[in-house]
């Protein structure tokens, strides 16, 4: 190669490090993020970061990682403290959505007003559920790119008001509803490592938690069959379990539900990140 083409090529190379050095040092959040949102941001290697009362991861590469709940109002502000530096605190504006109301009936009624043992029995289910979104596994599955786990219509969405048989439900609609027939492969949205997989919730049916590391994970309800159990690894793309229509369903879909530790997020939302 020419002498002159080699010093271009040598100095392109020398550019991009300390471009790559440069953005190693600076801290970068988004000025605005959607109610319902999984927001990244990227901060100095080694920094110490909070938000409200929890410290947040920061992988080798300086990402960090948190939820905004659908009832979010904002501003929220993430506290940095770098290696070397002052705090630094960064606002960011939640934009609000419209929540639209759905209306499901033909629900079993013993599933939207339980007699007490079964009210009882929902909740200790529930804990259990909530006990496997509390890890928070040194793993950033979380930051590749999702993909959808089923492929079909999107029966009901996110965060919207729910009524069933006429009642009104307490909360908005805790994840995303696919129509796909009964047995369609459930693929893993991106790799993780399974936390819960139970045949036989009684809301929830046959539940799986897929936990992607820095507290966020997902969860996939009503199926008919589950190929996994807890501990099992699981890649990007892997099937795992098979749509149904058990526990309180209707009719056969798959429930995507995701979450930062407890902060329900939009799985279409973290789908639309990098489109």
């Amino acid at each position: 190669m020419p002498a002159l083409l080699l010093a271009l090529a040598a100095s392109a190379v020398l550019a991009r490090q300390d471009d790559d050095a440069a953005d190693a040092g600076r801290i970068v959040f988004p000025a605005e993020a959607s109610q319902g949102a999984l927001v990244f941001g990227r901060v100095p290697p080694g920094s110490e970061v909070r938000y409200g009362a929890r410290s947040l991861r920061v992988s080798g590469w300086g990402t960090v990682v948190f939820g905004l709940g659908r009832n979010e109002a904002g501003p929220v502000e993430v506290t940095v403290v770098p290696p070397e530096g002052a705090p630094v605190t960064e606002r960011i504006r939640v934009a609000a959505r419209d929540w639209p109301v759905e209306r499901v009936d033909g629900v079993p009624p013993k599933t939207v007003s339980p007699p007490p043992e079964i009210a009882a029995r929902i909740q200790r289910e529930q804990a259990r559920v909530t006990a496997a979104r509390e890890r928070d596994d040194d793993r950033t599955d979380f930051a590749r790119q999702f993909v959808w786990p089923v492929e079909g219509r999107i029966s009901g969405r996110f965060g919207s008001g729910r009524v069933y048989n006429g009642q009104a439900a307490p909360s908005g609609h805790s994840g995303m509803d696919i129509a796909v027939p009964t047995g369609t492969p459930v693929k893993a949205p991106a790799a993780g490592t399974v936390t819960f997989a139970e045949p036989d919730l009684y809301l929830t049916g046959g539940t799986v938690v897929i936990d992607h590391g820095f507290g966020v994970s997902s969860n996939f309800l009503h199926l008919s069959r589950i190929d996994v159990q807890v501990g099992d690894r699981v890649e990007q793309g892997q099937a795992f379990a098979a749509v149904g229509a058990t526990g309180r369903a209707t009719g056969p879909h798959l429930h995507w539900g995701m979450n930062w530790f407890d902060v329900r997020v939009d799985p279409l939302l973290v789908l639309e990140r990098g489109d």
